[in-house]
């Protein structure tokens, strides 16, 4: 090639498919495809499983058209930021920037790595502002963070690319919102931008790339959608107990089978055991350790709650292969480069296939490579789910991933943080915030309201300077002038909101992780709690820190975090269905684990039915409890929680009527204590869908919930400040001060965009009331079997239990069922 000659495409993609056979590998279609349409100055997303090579099907092109354009750039290296890419856990950056760095290094392209997140100290950030590193892996919250800085279009001004990792988990989440509206600032100011997507498990790729390129935009007309056609061997086994209980009862039969996991791992040389709490992740660590002291040492533990320094000594000992297990959470779930970790083991169901597939793909983590995953339900009926889920392997599709539209609290947020910097005209960005897919359908009067809100503080508010954040400045910008507004707002840049965090620190100084404040609002001095796998004694609180020390004395006392119980998707469910009705067929057309439920369901048939594909099952029986009424739509917890509450409504307009509710992820309970003539439900048609949104309002007292809901959203949007660093306000606080203008926007603001947006996404997401309209939907083509039982059934037992739990220690609630199981398993006397 000639002295200043531009390479072509074909010597470009030679270079990398050189450097994976220098490694003894070989390209997979789907990374040349990726190699060449980036070259081609295309923008796209690309769809590959976990473990398949997804960072070097676009590191490389990032690389190979920098050498296109800049020959001499192994001698002479341009200054400035040229990538970005985005991942949207902290703990994975390590893993993104040690690939790049590797391939720099072959390639002798003299580019330096950074990283930026919360964990990046200050003075590496205070050298970023100074100069930029060639690539920058980041996090949405810290790219936000970089908006807010002045200047910031010169940073970027080089920057031809932004790789977005793990799309899937973003888009369906206000992260996802707030990636689309920095996106779309990024295209201005950077002239030459490709914006790539990277998702392993989603079932919604076209709208995905949609979402992320953005609807009707040149960017999606000039994009491609590549897929990783790879056939990946996942085996599923569902760990059997050998004496099946026919009363399961939640959380009951996931300890009793601790000895069958004790064989995997020894089998295994690492091994990965995921839950899906963090509570639980205690409470498995602390009884794998108890019942097997020899494992001290050789397990750990990970979840997102302990300290960065530990997680990160935990990722590199599974790296070395001198751990033997590590019991997790989610935290593990997504790309971390874990090659030697041989097996994984699943505790309860995953309640999402994209989960369960994500967890399964971190077993032999390498291209070509089989999966292997243990299956171990923590009742009895999750055997169900177990045997839903191995048909998840052979293709049945997952998950879709619904995007959030009209999300004002993120945009109040955005708007903010450009007004922060350089400020922002507001025409112009108007024009880039209408082409996201998240405010499509924004009207220009929403616009106006918006900006009057940042300016006046909305109608109700604008008496009072603290909520007037944005000036108007005679060139037509609108930009914060006052510091104090400006420092509040960056410490303030985010997206997701919790309950407060607490420091767990020894008294002497060390610090061990986070707690949520709630939890640790209820202990006393002397109380002791289970925490990283240690026994802690409580000291006190002193500001936002919880003292503790170390004790021998025993605990029953594990944290538990909000939010922390998991409910079946909407595909899930389904399967779910399906695979319950096959227990009509013949045993040999039936699945391993259906046909170990046999006894409880030979028991279930003798009391009531197992339903068939038509049928819908509701069983009544009285006990001393009072009169149970029980439906089972097997749509998941939150579709009962408002199912139930809607019924228990309608129910009290035919006669007055006080219920409990109980529900989990198979069906709900109305406790009362005079009987309900289903009959009557049924006549009068109760479960229809007709007037829904209408009767949900009424029924669950959606004010409230919706009252609940705006803390979130005036959090985000700037309206009330969480505090400063190690000084927090206190939830309690935040809760009140968003109550007062919940309640003042009710009174005499109630077209305020954030109180109306409260409601919305209380209906939306968290009633997920478009599921429940067609579960309902569903109910009313199906044969409806009501059966008048004398005693709980199978099915029944796990619901009623649950609603025990809320009201017994565990060891109360442990006597109880032992108590609830005898009597129901006597023999019937004939």
């Amino acid at each position: 090639m000639k002295e200043g000659e531009k390479p072509g495409l074909e010597a470009l993609v030679g270079q990398a498919k050189q450097w994976f056979r220098s490694q003894g590998w070989e390209p997979f279609p789907f990374q040349e495809q990726t190699w060449q349409a980036f070259l081609q100055g295309k923008h796209g997303l690309l769809n590959a499983p976990t473990g398949s090579g997804k960072t070097y099907a676009l590191w490389f092109p990032i690389l190979l058209h920098y050498l296109r354009e800049f020959p001499d750039a192994r001698e002479r290296p341009r200054p400035g930021l040229k990538a970005i890419w985005v991942t949207p856990l902290r703990a994975l950056s390590q893993e993104i920037r040690q690939s790049a760095e590797r391939i720099t290094a072959d390639l002798e392209i003299p580019f330096s790595v950074g990283i930026r997140t919360g964990d990046t100290p200050q003075p590496e950030r205070a050298r970023q502002r100074k100069s930029m590193p060639d690539l920058l892996i980041t996090t949405p919250e810290s790219l936000q963070l970089l908006l807010a800085t002045p200047g910031y279009p010169k940073l970027f001004n080089s920057c031809y690319a932004v790789v977005v990792d793990e799309w899937h988990e973003l888009l369906g989440s206000k992260r996802g919102v707030q990636m689309e509206l920095g996106l779309s600032r990024m295209k201005s100011v950077c002239p030459a931008l490709r914006i790539w997507g990277i998702s392993a498990t989603i079932g919604n790729l076209e709208q995905a790339r949609e979402v992320l390129l953005g609807p009707g935009s040149e960017a999606l007309q000039n994009s491609t959608l590549i897929r990783a056609r790879l056939n990946k061997k996942i085996t599923v086994k569902s760990l059997l107990p050998d004496r099946m209980e026919t009363f399961p009862w939640r959380g009951h039969l996931g300890l009793h089978l601790l000895e069958a996991v004790m064989p995997i791992l020894r089998e295994s040389k690492t091994t990965l055991i995921f839950t899906n709490t963090r509570s639980q992740c205690e409470i498995w660590f602390q009884k794998l350790l108890e019942h097997h002291p020899e494992l001290a040492g050789e397990i750990a533990m990970h979840h997102g709650s302990i300290d960065k320094d530990t997680r990160l000594w935990v990722e590199q000992a599974i790296r070395r292969e001198s751990l033997r297990a590590v019991v997790c959470t989610s935290s593990l779930d997504l790309g971390v480069d874990f090659a030697p970790v041989e097996t994984v083991v699943q505790i309860g169901g995953p309640k999402g296939v994209a989960r369960f597939l994500q967890r399964a793909g971190r077993s032999g983590h390498r291209p070509g490579k089989e999966s292997r995953i243990y299956f171990l339900p923590t009742h009895a009926i999750e055997l169900v789910e177990a045997a839903a889920l191995q048909r998840t392997v052979e293709g049945e599709g997952v998950e879709d991933r619904i995007p959030y539209l009209n999300s004002f609290d993120v945009l109040a947020q955005y708007l903010t943080t450009l007004a922060v910097s350089d400020g922002f005209l507001p025409e112009e960005t108007y024009r880039e915030v209408a082409q996201t897919f998240c405010f499509q359908a924004m009207t220009r009067d929403q616009w106006e309201w918006l900006l009057n809100f940042l300016v006046l503080g909305s109608q109700s508010l604008q008496t009072y300077d603290e909520y007037k954040k944005v000036e108007r400045l005679g060139n037509g910008i609108l930009k914060v002038t006052n510091r104090g507004v400006a420092m509040r707002h960056r410490f303030q840049i985010g997206t997701i909101v919790g309950d407060t965090d607490l420091v767990v620190r020894y008294q002497k100084g060390g610090y061990i992780g986070t707690i949520e404040e709630w939890f640790i609002s209820q202990l006393q001095q002397g109380d002791v709690f289970t925490f990283a796998g240690r026994n802690l004694e409580f000291i006190r609180i002193r500001e936002m820190q919880a003292l503790v020390r170390n004790t021998s004395k025993k605990s029953g006392k594990v944290p538990s975090w909000m939010g922390g119980r998991l409910t079946l998707s909407a595909q899930m469910s389904q399967l779910l269905r399906e695979e319950l009705y096959s227990a009509s067929l013949p045993p040999e057309q039936q699945s391993e684990e259906i046909r170990a439920l046999a006894p409880l369901f030979e028991w279930q048939r003798s009391e009531s039915i197992v339903p068939g594909p038509g049928e819908f099952l509701i069983e009544t029986f009285k006990t001393r409890e009072g009169c149970h009424h029980l439906f089972y739509p097997f749509e998941g917890r939150f579709v009962h929680e408002a199912m139930a509450s809607l019924l228990s409504y309608r129910i009290s307009l035919l006669s007055p009527i006080t219920f409990s509710l109980a529900y989990n992820d198979y069906g709900f309970e109305l406790l009362s204590d005079q009987e309900v003539d289903i009959g009557l439900v049924l006549d009068n048609d109760l479960l229809s869908p007709l007037y829904l949104a209408d009767d949900l309002q009424k029924s669950l007292n959606a004010t409230e919930m919706a009252r609940r809901k705006f803390r979130d959203i005036a959090v985000i949007s700037g309206l009330v400040f969480t505090g400063y660093p190690n000084k927090g306000i206190k939830m309690k606080h935040l809760q009140s001060n968003s109550q007062l203008l919940f309640e003042v926007f009710r009174d005499c603001e109630p077209d305020h965009l954030l109180f109306q947006q409260a409601f919305s996404e209380t209906f939306e997401h968290q009633l997920e009331e478009g599921r429940l309209r067609q579960a309902l939907e569903r109910i009313a083509t199906q044969e409806v079997v009501w059966k008048a039982c004398e005693s709980p059934t199978p099915f029944s037992f796990p619901i009623i239990t649950d609603r025990l739990r809320e009201k017994l220690s565990s060891e109360k609630l442990a006597d109880r069922i032992r108590r609830m199981t005898r009597a129901l398993t006597r023999p019937k006397k004939r």
